[in-house]
């Protein structure tokens, strides 16, 4: 594709590397066909083609309207594309550049500004969050619907519905980092818990640091790309000292942190006293289904099989390129894993996506639960917090983190 980029982008990072993945695209239109706000919609400016050709024109200096940024908006950043695309376009980090681009280019509404600066602060601060979800659990059933999608039941003090949130004091010669993320540890307890506990059994001790927060995806994905980066400088100053102690992996329980993760290299390539951390960090990061792929599971216990619907996450099989593992762990720990029809298409969730455009994501919630459910499973197991809540706030049968079907 042919580009002539604005003078005042065309020399600066961002330009180049917008440059470069707009010259790769051969306008195709492959990706539409795996586009799920295109299969939706059918319109030209609401697939991965049509949105390159906006940011291509705001790039190089075109008018940015309100249009513009509806239709960059309604992009889920599933990155399904990416995988379609023929030509190798790296898509996710033209859309994250262009996003950016338009919030100067194109500035929003106040409301608007001031809706989605509360949400990035709100989701990111557990002194916050928790409590305001505690709140929302206490009157749950007043909440409107839309809202009440999104605010799970309370656990009990027992841990509620069965969920063992105890995490083993064993320590180990072999140690892992492990990001507890902004939202999980209120959401879902459960999932970093069980995965302490698998891998304790297999001689694993999973570290928590206490300086670690949000991976930065919410403030990346939201334009704030100075509050992105400085999350990355933060975690890996929290991480730092324990990988030079010699920690093995950082292991990601939520696959959209991972896929934030395993590309700080690339984010902070630019910062000279962070570049060669950040690229370590990347390389050490393993979502918590490479992590167990690599061991030997005989040691965990078989526990009752299970008739499951795997839903893969965009951020897992897209945006990290990993696939088919977490099912072969499962299916081989004896569970039945049930077909899945269009398992490559996006749930809706999409990091804060369900709450800003909630209509689109919950046509595709519907659509993929139709397909989750179509084979009778018992349950629903994802790997990804976001997908997790999203779905199970309307589906028929429970919807777990797999890692909570494994026996430590």
């Amino acid at each position: 594709m042919e580009t002539h980029l604005a003078d005042d982008l065309r020399d600066t990072p961002e330009g180049r590397e917008a440059e470069a993945i707009l010259r790769a695209c051969v306008h195709c239109g492959f990706c539409n066909a795996t586009c799920p706000t295109y299969q939706l919609l059918g319109d030209e400016l609401d697939g991965p083609r049509g949105r390159i050709y906006l940011m291509k024109q705001m790039l190089e200096g075109r008018r940015v309207t309100a249009r513009t940024r509806t239709h960059l908006d309604r992009c889920l950043t599933c990155r399904n594309c990416e995988t379609t695309c023929p030509s190798g376009v790296q898509y996710g980090r033209l859309v994250d550049i262009g996003r950016a681009l338009l919030e100067q280019r194109a500035p929003r509404p106040l409301p608007e500004r001031l809706a989605r600066d509360g949400l990035r602060r709100g989701l990111q601060a557990p002194l916050l969050f928790n409590p305001l979800l505690k709140a929302g659990q206490g009157v749950r059933g007043l909440l409107p619907g839309f809202l009440r999608g999104h605010v799970p039941p309370a656990l009990s003090p027992q841990g509620g519905g069965g969920q063992n949130l105890m995490r083993p004091t064993t320590r180990h010669a072999r140690r892992m980092l492990v990001l507890e993320g902004c939202v999980q540890p209120g959401l879902a307890p459960e999932t970093n818990a069980a995965a302490a506990r698998v891998l304790d059994r297999l001689g694993i001790q999973l570290v928590a640091t206490p300086g670690a927060g949000c991976c930065g995806a919410i403030d990346q994905h939201l334009a704030a790309t100075g509050d992105a980066l400085n999350a990355m400088r933060r975690n890996i100053d929290a991480w730092w000292p324990e990988i030079e102690k010699g920690a093995e992996a950082v292991v990601m329980t939520a696959s959209g942190c991972g896929a934030t993760v395993k590309e700080y290299g690339h984010h902070l390539r630019h910062d000279a006293r962070y570049a060669e951390k950040a690229r370590r960090v990347s390389e050490l990061t393993r979502d918590l289904g490479e992590v167990l792929a690599a061991e030997d599971l005989s040691a965990l216990r078989k526990g009752t099989a299970r008739r499951i619907a795997f839903h893969p996450p965009c951020s897992l099989q897209h945006g990290q390129q990993v696939r088919g593992v977490i099912e072969a762990i499962l299916a081989g720990l004896g569970h039945e894993l049930v077909p899945v029809d269009e398992a490559h298409l996006c749930c809706g969730s999409a990091g804060t996506y369900s709450l800003l455009q909630p209509e689109i994501a919950g046509r595709l919630r519907e659509r993929k639960l139709d397909n989750l459910q179509a084979r009778g499973p018992e349950l629903i197991a994802t790997a990804n917090i976001g997908c997790q809540m999203h779905l199970k706030a309307d589906a028929a049968v429970p919807v777990v983190h797999w890692i909570t079907l494994l026996q430590g």
